[in-house]
């Protein structure tokens, strides 16, 4: 719909509002003829306000800046989140997700990075801001769904893309255990009450055990019975994550936690080599009596023969000065509860700085500072226990890369809120655990382009920045069509659009 000028033959213009949508003119509405400017204006004037009242919209007048943006404000027919699928949504599709079709899917991983938080408040912030209602019913069915058909695809998925990352260093595998405890009181099949590294002890919980590449990038996890011994978690993983996608070699590196003689046997009989931290205040008086010999100063390495087996041990000023720091706070501790009357024989164990008490006569107990004295020979040194053909140097960096894994748990639990859990059933307890195993996967891998883009800004800061990035629609009269922008409001919006080219 337009105005147009019709001249006539003997010499007369008339001023017409026409419309071609159809391929043909069509006149709808004539104004008469001028043969002044002062006619023509005003003719024009009855054409734009018939053409506004039969649209239904104001135009905008662009000579009234005031009246323009009034215009605009008020043409505004919607406005939707973008930022989050700009950058999370490629992500999550270039790393290959995109394969597993459910939008759903794709939904609550995004917003699990952004917003996590109970399966209500998932769905009413995905209404409210994502443009998708989903009922929490909806999002329950899925998960059913998700535990039976799609956790295998997950894992394959984040493996492809982790070995087209990492190439050769995929050889090396780092694996560990944390513990994620329920807000409930009953115990069932899978959520039983056991050690917790939470200090969780009186809630149920699960083990979960994961197993990630170098630069912390997720390749499998599995859950197993709260009440499951950490050290017999590992094998299994490894075993089938090894068979699943046929791997000849891998190194496995893994805290002293996991080390115990008979999974370095296990390991050692089914051709594994690996890294271990070492216990190396447990071992032999004699090997015990070689290390505190070696009298090493910072940053020296030297290895001491095992059998078969190279135990590596290593000085650090560093580390000397924090276990120093942590034996003196624990013996500060036991002081202070031996002054309050809340010890007793129940307590005298070889187990953490309760190594330290000791029994007076029969009810009295006291701290043994000699044995206390005694173990500042032991600050700074650590001990790593391996088979690879690797050497010292090759065996203590791949060992410093473990420290990836407890970032991994430290970002599920705290970032993406993976603990407590709420869920009842085993197959959503397992759903909620992979729905998280791949929005950490996004995570990484978002904070590896950034890194590789060298933009000074990290991961959760970048997350939080999304979240201010809009995009609104707006109807243009005169066109008769919508208009949608992405609205680049910040020297921090125009730098995320231009690393993630938006």
């Amino acid at each position: 719909m337009f105005i147009r000028r019709l001249k006539h033959n003997k010499g007369y213009t008339y001023i017409q509002v026409v419309d071609k949508s159809s391929g043909k003119y069509k006149v709808l509405k004539s104004f008469g003829s001028f043969k002044t400017v002062k006619q023509e204006k005003e003719l024009i004037k009855l054409a734009e306000n018939w053409m506004n009242k039969h649209t239904g919209k104001q135009e905008l007048d662009f000579n009234n800046s005031t009246q323009a943006i009034e215009g605009i404000l008020n043409n505004i027919t919607s406005h939707k989140l973008i930022g989050i699928d700009l950058v999370l949504g490629k992500i999550f599709d270039e790393i290959g997700f995109s394969q597993i079709e459910d939008k759903l899917f794709k939904d609550l991983i995004l917003y699990r990075l952004v917003y996590p938080r109970s399966k209500l408040k998932t769905a009413q912030y995905l209404s409210r801001f994502g443009g998708n209602k989903y009922t929490e019913d909806a999002i329950y069915r899925y998960m059913d769904k998700l535990h039976s058909t799609q956790k295998e695809l997950v894992e394959q998925i984040s493996y492809t893309h982790s070995k087209q990352v990492l190439g050769d260093d995929l050889q090396v595998v780092f694996y560990d255990v944390t513990t994620i405890y329920f807000e409930v009181d009953n115990e069932d099949e899978l959520r039983k009450t056991g050690f917790s590294k939470e200090g969780k002890h009186q809630n149920p919980q699960i083990v979960l055990g994961l197993l990630i590449g170098k630069q912390g990038y997720p390749l499998a996890y599995e859950i197993f019975p709260g009440n499951q011994f950490e050290g017999h978690t590992m094998l299994p993983v490894v075993d089938a994550f090894k068979k699943k996608y046929n791997l000849q070699q891998l190194i496995i590196v893994a805290d002293s936690g996991l080390m115990s003689n008979n999974n370095i046997e296990e390991l050692i009989s089914k051709n594994y080599e690996f890294i271990l931290g070492a216990r190396i205040k447990n071992e032999t008086k004699k090997i015990k009596e070689k290390i505190l010999s070696l009298k090493l100063n910072n940053g020296e390495s030297k290895i001491i023969e095992k059998a078969d087996l190279s135990l590596i041990i290593t000085y650090s000023d560093d580390r000397a000065k924090k276990d120093r720091y942590n034996r003196e706070k624990g013996f500060k501790k036991l002081e202070k509860r031996i002054k309050s009357g809340k010890l007793n024989k129940t307590h005298i164990s070889n187990r953490g700085y309760n190594k330290y008490l000791c029994l007076d006569g029969d009810v009295k107990i006291s701290i043994d500072k000699k044995k206390f004295e005694q173990d500042a020979c032991w600050d700074g040194l650590k001990g790593y226990i391996t088979n690879a053909n690797l050497s010292k140097d090759e065996v203590i960096a791949n060992y410093q890369h473990l420290w990836q894994i407890e970032r991994a748990f430290r970002i599920s639990k705290t970032d993406l809120k993976v603990r407590p859990i709420y869920h009842r059933l085993q197959r959503r307890i397992e759903a909620h655990i992979c729905l998280n195993f791949v929005a950490y996967k996004v995570y990484k891998e978002l904070e590896r382009r950034l890194k590789d883009q060298k933009c000074g800004l990290s991961a959760e800061k970048v997350i939080d920045i999304l979240q201010s990035i809009f995009q609104i629609e707006v109807y243009n009269p005169q066109q008769n069509e919508y208009i949608i922008r992405t609205l680049l409001l910040t020297d921090e919006h125009k730098s995320i659009a231009e690393i993630f080219n938006f």
